[in-house]
């Protein structure tokens, strides 16, 4: 297999583009999932339209990546690939300013999102060779890159709380176009790797094998309902605060702390997560889950409260990301990890996320914004059941603590 980098790009002070692609693409995020759902209902579209609307990003995470990722696979180019979804994004981006009819805005969101859900894919099958050595890949230089997409985040998402509380929802599009600007910026900073184009073939063995032993089925089920509990507060969350009488600046600094958790987890998890079994911070992790839910669904009213429930987001969703990485790398090895973690995408931020933007969607207009997030109690509660049953497999406890 021939890659070549022009310039030894490979080097530490060659990843600066990929950290500025990091910053840029979750930038985007840091606005655009906050707060798109408050930009809909300014422009008059009820919940139950805000919910499918919003759910379109997870839609396309059922097919985009792999379309994308089949086009790299075949030039053998991941960096054109990424360029060409980055600029369409900003072209589509432009469609924002305008709804002409009524279909306009969720066939702009849906076009939109089926380019950005493959940006970041993309972007780690190239970072993933510039941190390797020798075969083996350097999680310290990674987690140096990645870091400045939570910073990104963080920043965004603060700084465009507090725009809009001052200013309005008015300029959504406007936010959009250049936070995308600056991806595109990124993605053309990259070095052009180009890698020899190559075909997987149907050697080996398949993943029905895998999926059908019990604790990969009860695996996926509990990453399926424990995500669902997730998306329900990424959807509905800013719209249940502002509901609730936050102003958007107080909306942006909560989502701010769970961001924030998350970068200190990040940093921190390797003194903590050999402390425990990964089965037993799976279970852990749906269990605050629970507790975090149950939060906001009944103490909303304190601010104290939300804090505190989103500061669970280091247990409940950043040592959850981990430990699910690592169980699909035990269980679907070698020929079979690109397609354990296409399982992981689909099952995990795919489904899920269609099923709580549509569901939740249904739920809020029938009994209110807080019965969504009951309802996430209800589906972190089942994930934890589901979570058990992983860690009652006879093996999966000790493997887990040899380290596999």
């Amino acid at each position: 297999m021939n890659r070549s980098w022009p310039g030894d790009t490979a080097r530490a002070g060659r990843l600066w583009p990929f950290a500025a692609l990091s910053a840029g693409y979750f930038a985007h995020i840091g606005f655009f999932n906050p707060y798109l759902p408050l930009w809909l209902q300014e422009l008059g579209y009820g919940l139950w339209a805000i919910g499918v609307m919003t759910s379109l990003q997870s839609a396309t995470r059922l097919f985009a990546p792999y379309l994308w990722g089949w086009l790299s696979d075949r030039s053998g180019e991941p960096v054109r690939w990424l360029r060409v979804c980055a600029g369409a994004a900003l072209l589509l981006s432009l469609g924002l300013w305008w709804q002409p009819a009524p279909v306009w805005l969720p066939l702009v969101l849906l076009l939109l999102f089926s380019y950005t859900s493959a940006m970041m894919p993309l972007s780690e099958t190239v970072l993933a060779h510039a941190v390797s050595a020798g075969g083996r890949f350097d999680a310290h230089r990674y987690g140096r890159v990645r870091l400045w997409g939570s910073l990104g985040f963080l920043i965004t998402v603060l700084a465009a709380g507090a725009w809009f509380e001052r200013h309005g929802l008015s300029s959504f599009p406007f936010w959009a176009n250049v936070t995308l600007v600056l991806v595109v910026g990124a993605a053309w900073a990259m070095p052009h790797w180009r890698d020899t184009p190559h075909s997987h073939g149907a050697g080996g063995a398949g993943v029905w094998p895998v999926l059908r032993q019990p604790v990969v089925a009860w695996f996926f089920v509990s990453l399926f309902l424990h995500v669902l509990a997730h998306v329900f507060i990424y959807i509905f969350f800013s719209l249940y605060l502002d509901r609730l009488g936050y102003g958007k600046g107080t909306i942006g600094a909560l989502w701010a702390t769970a961001v924030i958790v998350e970068i200190a987890w990040f940093f921190t998890q390797g003194r903590w997560l050999p402390r425990l079994a990964l089965e037993q911070w799976l279970v852990m992790a749906s269990a605050l889950t629970v507790a975090r839910m149950a939060a906001t669904a009944w103490g909303a009213a304190w601010l104290p409260v939300l804090l505190l429930a989103q500061s669970v987001h280091a247990i409940s969703f950043a040592a959850h990301h981990t430990v699910c990485i690592a169980l699909i790398n035990r269980h679907f090895p070698g020929q079979l990890r690109a397609r354990g973690q296409a399982l992981y995408s689909l099952v995990g931020y795919g489904c899920s996320g269609v099923t709580a933007g549509a569901l939740g969607g249904w739920i809020s207009s029938r009994y209110g914004l807080q019965a969504v997030f009951v309802a996430a109690m209800a589906a972190a509660a089942a994930a934890t059941a589901a979570a058990a049953m992983v860690r009652r497999a006879p093996w999966a406890g000790a493997a887990a603590r040899r380290g596999s």
